[in-house]
């Protein structure tokens, strides 16, 4: 089965917001941000602004018709700033003119005074200040302080992981028109259309039932669309229902850049104890949530940060702290992993930290504590591992022994270029930590000709969900794919939906869509089954057939769904899914808050040049846990995608803020991601068959988040090259390892500066690490 967005993405035909064509007498909007990152707002001049040509309405807090605040898990975030601003690019006022590039125009022409107060954007400083968002929270297993003694090794340390732009190919954007009674019909780039429905309706005044929001597809989302779409859609809603005309709002990339949150960067801490036959006893960790000027869902990706902050080990005594850190940078909020990464991260450098004390691979460490069935998590549900399994497969299939000799080997021939490796294995949870947040509705209609249309809460954007949700349809109705289209995604049709994140959305709504169409059948059944003089139980539907009693009758698909509707069988079907067995007491840090665990691991092989700093990623080879593969193509084009993005999260993608609060590395020319020359040369994708059974949809396990992790590896393979090269050298846990990084890396001594070679410097270099040594 294809992607069926394939044949309209390569022809350009796919529909984005930007491709829906525009009502006559539409305005445009654009938004006035702050030009400091903390201060109080001592005057605004918007007349000269107003007076610029094409100008309908400038909107400030003073013109919102509801509550001027958008906040969801903590109400912290004002739709438009009122007295204090609290990040760059914080909207102050929102131009409504007749052009797009009028409203940007008037932008630059009005005027603020702001007087400045401190800035921090380091979530140490905050939590040196005492600036939280939520209070802090533990996850414990065992007791760790009586654990220590029974340690022989223990090893503390430091890591630290930046933030991630999303750099979705479609930016922020909305499309606001009024409906008759005070409606709006509103057409969004989120991924949550519920989140910004909510958003509208109390910043407008309006009620849910009077917001239509509408998604066909998004241009990439990553989770950066999950609750930051909420401001842009909320402001484009507002104006159009004060002035009665359609507005539309689509930020360029800078503005995008330097206006929306990233990933959370984390500053952390860690103490890590082993016995003599290296099994980790006792594990701490301290999380320093950089979470920007406001809630946004830091304190749901602040949990996920603890609920792996395992990874996929076994430790019987963990104590995990994190804290949310209230800073002056833009909202950090949702992307790809959602704080597990973060976490995973820092268990892996405390892995290193001792293996590197020890004078062994860290694999060795790895290899020995990998989590089994049965085994506790801190906070309470109990493995059902794969977690052996991939890591002996991958070792047999890529033939583990062979690479690290061909590494030995090159290392000892080159003198310039270094390789190194490393193993990353994962373990992620598959659910929204928000029990509440597990359910989802479908709504399937057959039509009399025998076509069928599906909506779900699912939103597609680019990961093939519509491709999966079709799949099921196609597949419990026993029909052809091309009699199922899945319609746009609609608060209308379905309302009070999960948004489309936490690797769970064709999960749900694949569910959901499951049970509708399974209703279906079943009448459907009923009414062969009365024709045809048998029971139902001997009625089953095969390829657009009707069988009974095993063998095929003349009645076909068509007959059958045209005798439903003669005799007035219901043809729709609205099912709601809820997933069992899940829960989660905050209250006690314990619970069963996930459906199952993805498990994989990958081997991750890189090469350094010793004189330039840069370096190739020769190949990512990979067994993951799959369950049972629905769409083999999409899936693996998953894994890839998150390979790369977690490859450039741990290398090159590196955000930089000023002290002042200022977005440095704000355009494609100062922020970095991999292109085709940085990719892997290799990346191989091995299944792990299995039969256990799963909660997951026809047991296909997401393949959304859990790929990212692999990325990790890099980092650690990069390190491993610079050790080889320099085993002297005293890396810091700091991602990024970018060129410059590594390259200090290479000449750094205990007691020397850092020696750079020249251009034909291998003379230099020998004799640096002769004297180094």
């Amino acid at each position: 089965m294809k992607n069926i967005d394939s044949r309209t993405h390569v022809r350009g035909e796919s529909v984005y917001l930007d491709d829906i064509p525009l009502i006559q007498g539409t305005l445009f909007g654009a938004a006035f941000g702050s030009p400091i990152a903390h201060g109080i707002i001592k005057t605004l001049d918007l007349s000269a602004a107003a007076a610029m040509p094409g100008v309908v309405k400038i909107f400030t807090y003073e013109d919102v018709t509801g509550e001027n605040q958008i906040g969801g898990i903590v109400p912290d975030e004002p739709l438009l700033a009122e007295h204090h601003v609290h990040f760059c690019g914080m909207p102050i006022a929102f131009v409504v003119a007749e052009t797009d590039d009028e409203a940007r125009a008037a932008v630059k022409r009005i005027t603020v005074e702001i007087e400045p107060l401190p800035v921090i954007t380091d979530p140490r400083e905050a939590y040196a200040q005492g600036e939280f968002i939520i209070r802090p929270r533990t996850h414990k297993l065992g007791e760790t302080t009586t654990a220590w003694s029974q340690c022989t090794h223990i090893f503390e340390g430091r890591a630290d992981t930046n933030g991630q732009e999303h750099l979705y190919i479609e930016t922020q954007g909305a499309y606001a028109i009024p409906q008759e009674n005070n409606a709006i019909k509103l057409y969004s780039s989120t991924q949550g259309p519920t989140a910004v429905q909510r958003a509208v309706a109390r910043s407008s005044g309006l009620h849910m039932h009077q917001i239509d929001v509408d998604v066909t597809r998004l241009g990439g989302g990553f989770g950066g669309k999950e609750d930051q779409a909420n401001m842009w859609a909320a402001l484009c809603a507002l104006a159009a229902h004060v002035l009665h005309k359609p507005v539309k709002y689509a930020l360029n990339r800078m503005e995008d850049m330097a206006m929306t949150g990233k990933r959370h960067p984390y500053s952390s801490d860690f103490k890590i104890g082993l016995d003599n036959d290296l099994n980790i006893l006792a594990y701490e960790a301290t999380f320093y949530q950089n979470a920007g000027a406001s809630a946004d869902l830091s304190p749901a990706v602040m949990e996920r940060t603890l609920f792996h902050c395992t990874s996929t080990y076994f430790i019987p005594n963990v104590t995990a702290t994190a804290y949310s850190c209230r800073t002056h940078l833009p909202p950090n909020t949702a992307f790809r992993g959602f704080g597990g990464p973060q976490g995973m991260f820092v268990i892996e450098a405390a892995i290193t930290k001792a293996a590197e004390s020890l004078g062994i691979d860290a694999s060795v460490i790895q290899a020995k504590n990998l989590n089994k069935t049965g085994d506790e998590f801190a906070y309470g549900q109990k493995a059902v591992s794969e977690a052996h399994a991939c890591w002996n497969k991958a070792n047999e299939l890529y033939d583990l022994e062979a690479i690290r000799d061909n590494i030995a080997k090159f290392n000892s021939v080159n003198l310039l270029y270094k390789k190194g490796l490393a193993l990353m294995p994962i373990c992620f949870g598959i659910s929204f930590t928000n029990t509440r947040m597990n359910q989802a509705r479908a709504l399937v209609h057959v039509y009399t000709d025998g076509s069928v249309g599906v909506s779900t809460g699912a939103v597609e954007m680019g990961q093939g969900v519509n491709t999966k949700m079709l799949q099921v349809a196609a597949h419990v109705l026993s029909i052809q794919p091309d009699r199922v289209k899945l319609q746009t995604t609609s608060t209308y049709r379905i309302a009070n939906t999960s948004p489309s994140a936490a690797s769970a959305t064709a999960d749900l709504n694949g569910k959901a869509v499951q049970m509708a169409c399974t209703e279906i059948v079943r009448r459907l059944k009923v009414v062969a089954a009365g024709e045809l003089n048998v029971s139902a139980e001997e009625i089953f539907l095969k390829d657009e057939w009707v069988y009974a009693n095993g063998e095929r009758t003349d009645w076909n698909w068509n007959q059958l769904v045209m005798e439903a509707f003669t005799k007035r069988v219901s043809l729709s079907e609205h099912a709601h899914y809820a997933t069992p067995d899940i829960h989660y007491d905050a209250s006690e840090e314990k619970g069963h808050p996930f459906t199952y665990h993805v498990y994989g691991t990958a081997i991750v092989d890189v090469t350094i040049d010793c004189l330039r700093g840069t370096y190739e990623m020769e190949s990512v080879k990979v067994v993951h846990d799959f369950g049972v593969s629905m769409n083999p193509l999409i899936d693996r084009g998953q894994i890839e995608g998150g390979i790369v993005q977690g490859l450039g999260w741990m290398t090159m993608e590196e955000i930089v803020f000023d002290q002042a609060g200022r977005l440095r590395s704000n355009a494609l020319s100062t922020y970095k991601v991999p292109d085709i020359y940085s990719v892997p040369k290799e990346i191989a994708i091995e299944p792990l068959k299995t039969e256990q059974d799963n909660l997951a949809i026809f047991r296909s396990k997401a393949v959304g988040e859990p790929p990212l992790m692999y990325g990790i590896g890099a980092y650690f393979a990069l390190r491993n090259a610079v050790r080889a090269f320099n085993p002297m050298a005293t890396i810091p846990f700091d991602a990024p390892m970018t060129p410059e990084k590594l390259l200090l890396a290479l000449y750094q001594s205990p007691t020397a500066p850092h020696p750079m070679p020249s251009a034909n410097g291998e003379t230099e270099v020998a004799q640096h690490l002769a004297v180094n040594s």
